[in-house]
């Protein structure tokens, strides 16, 4: 008799892992050379960041990487998606090589490798050095020159360590939350043509990634975005509001998804900028679409729409008393896990979809008699990996799943108070206690399935 696949079982080799990135846990930010990060000057201001915290410390990282990748190996984790900090290789954005911030990440691979982990390497992870803010940074166009020499810097130095590559995380978030007023660093506002030039900039350092790997990596590497896109859900599973929800989809995602993957920007959007375009040189379609092996998603929350009169999308606002986190952004919205990468994969024609981050962030997790009992977290991830093997199950080309995030750390703007971790951390005394949660997930990664 043929052998039936277990209920909500994953695809043969599916990657599980977990995410992280430098800024957010390494601390050690002004140590054996490091520059001074847009974070780091952001996180001073008065009221930036809740309770005054600051990245200086962070999780010590840099000084527990050992420990810590004992503590995944332990829970039975075996890829991690990490970043390399900017300023800590090029303390001034550009110049001269921080040989000791190169050192570092060897230690880092070394450890991982030493432990059985696969790093998942992201070039940047929202820590721009300061210096080139200073300068202009994302506003200004040379920016892609200095994000060029970066990526083939790191490339060269750790290629023949690492073979999965991400080139930029987020774009939206260090562009038009960054300079348009949405409260990231360097936290300034200045208006539609600013930003959707930072856009437009920021894609042309995706291009460089994807270039500097191709000319610089070793044999098998890949390289891909990880991109926060507009996530979706149709309000009921009809054809109409399904064609609804696909409608906005596509409009949504026009502005990043478009340029890189049909090599231009769709004229719709364009009509949107009006005299707030961006503007493009000549050649700047070609290398923003230099062709990438997989798509990075980070998915947490989701749009609700349904159709209305004329078959238009219509918005569909969760009210006071929709369940949420205590994050106030983010409302669940399981099933954004299942539409999100299936129409990025219809829409685009993406072939290998990974989902590299997903987690929820909550203020009152605590340790008592040892344990970390957070059953909100584990309820959260099994519905929203239900709706992911839904998704591949349904034919979805997603190959692998990072959950946000390996440890409690600074979340931005809120500070050391919002926990997103599997594993506890007591910032004063930085002892980690991996939460039931962790021990959950351990489960899911071992037996490929949810349980």
């Amino acid at each position: 008799m043929p052998v039936r696949s277990q209920p909500f079982s994953f695809p043969r080799n599916f990657t599980w892992g977990v995410a992280a990135a430098a800024p957010q846990i390494e601390g050690a930010a002004f140590s054996d050379g490091k520059g001074e990060s847009v974070w780091d000057r952001f996180a001073r201001q008065p009221g930036a960041v809740a309770n005054g915290d600051t990245l200086d410390v962070a999780c010590d990282h840099y000084h527990r990487f050992d420990r810590d990748f004992a503590l995944m190996a332990k829970l039975g984790i075996k890829n991690y998606r990490l970043s390399l900090a900017w300023p800590r290789i090029f303390p001034n954005g550009d110049g001269a090589v921080n040989q000791a911030g190169v050192d570092f990440y060897h230690r880092i691979f070394d450890a991982m490798e030493k432990h059985g982990i696969t790093p998942w390497v992201t070039m940047f992870h929202w820590d721009l050095p300061q210096a080139l803010e200073d300068r202009g940074g994302w506003r200004t166009r040379t920016i892609a020159d200095v994000f060029a020499h970066y990526a083939d810097t790191i490339v060269k130095a750790f290629g023949p360590r690492v073979k999965n590559w991400i080139t930029l995380n987020e774009i939206r978030c260090f562009t038009l939350h960054a300079y348009g007023g949405g409260g990231k660093a360097p936290g300034v506002s200045e208006g539609a043509r600013v930003v959707n030039q930072t856009m437009h900039h920021a894609l042309l350092c995706h291009g460089h990634g994807v270039r500097a790997v191709r000319e610089h990596g070793s044999r098998g590497s890949r390289v891909g975005l990880t991109d926060n896109c507009e996530t979706v859900v149709p309000v009921s599973e009809t054809p109409e509001d399904i064609a609804a929800a696909r409608a906005w989809f596509i409009e949504a995602n026009q502005p990043i998804l478009d340029p890189i993957y049909n090599g231009h920007y769709a004229p719709a959007y364009l009509r949107r900028c009006g005299k707030d375009r961006p503007v493009v040189a000549k050649g700047d379609p070609a290398l923003i679409s230099l062709p990438t092996d997989f798509l990075g998603l980070n998915i947490y929350t989701g749009t609700f729409i349904r159709r209305r009169k004329r078959g238009k999308p219509e918005v569909v606002v969760p009210s006071a008393s929709y369940p949420r986190t205590d994050s106030p952004w983010l409302n669940l919205a399981p099933r954004a896990l299942y539409w999100s990468p299936k129409l990025a994969a219809e829409v685009y024609g993406i072939r290998d979809i990974y989902i590299t981050e997903n987690g929820c962030g909550y203020n009152d997790d605590a340790v008592a008699n040892g344990e970390c009992l957070d059953l909100h977290r584990v309820e959260y991830l099994r519905n929203y990996l239900r709706e992911l093997q839904r998704a591949t199950a349904d034919g979805a080309p997603v190959r692998g799943y990072f959950l946000w995030s390996f440890i409690d750390n600074f979340e931005w703007s809120d500070g050391y108070t919002r926990r997103f971790g599997i594993v506890h951390n007591d910032f004063k005394t930085q002892r980690r206690t991996p939460k039931l949660s962790a021990q959950w997930y351990a489960s899911v990664m071992a037996a490929n399935r949810v349980l």
